[in-house]
């Protein structure tokens, strides 16, 4: 017995395994992209409930950057099969957290003081 959304996730996958090996030409990248844009929104649909998926539409408003990154990680969970159900509201704010906490750890704040010490300093032997 399978679960439905695993389904329809590994059908999604392989959807898009097919469309990566088929040769495209000049008019049919068009249509694989809008082809794959469908297929990451059905995906979503299947892996976020609705209070989690409108969460994200709210956040793509004021950053369509940052919106594409969570969409990008939910993807993989989703493809690597980590995910057990649909991804609640209070799970998407904590995968947020997380990629708010890794993102600060990789880059510094802009703005932000960093002092340097210098070794070497002051001999006993100056005269103040």
């Amino acid at each position: 017995m399978e679960d439905p959304e695993l389904a329809a996730i590994r059908a999604a996958r392989m959807n898009q395994l097919q469309q990566q090996g088929a040769p495209t030409g000049g008019g049919e990248d068009e249509s694989k992209r809008a082809a794959e844009e469908q297929m990451r929104l059905d995906l979503l649909a299947t892996v976020l409930d609705t209070a989690a998926r409108e969460r994200l539409s709210r956040i793509a408003l004021v950053s369509a950057e940052r919106a594409r990154q969570i969409e990008a990680m939910l993807l993989r969970l989703a493809q690597g099969g980590q995910l057990r159900g649909r991804v609640t509201e209070q799970q998407l704010i904590d995968l947020l957290e997380q990629a708010d906490d890794a993102q600060s750890k990789s880059a510094p704040k802009k703005g932000a003081i960093v002092f340097q010490r210098r070794k070497g300093g002051f001999d006993d032997d100056d005269d103040f």
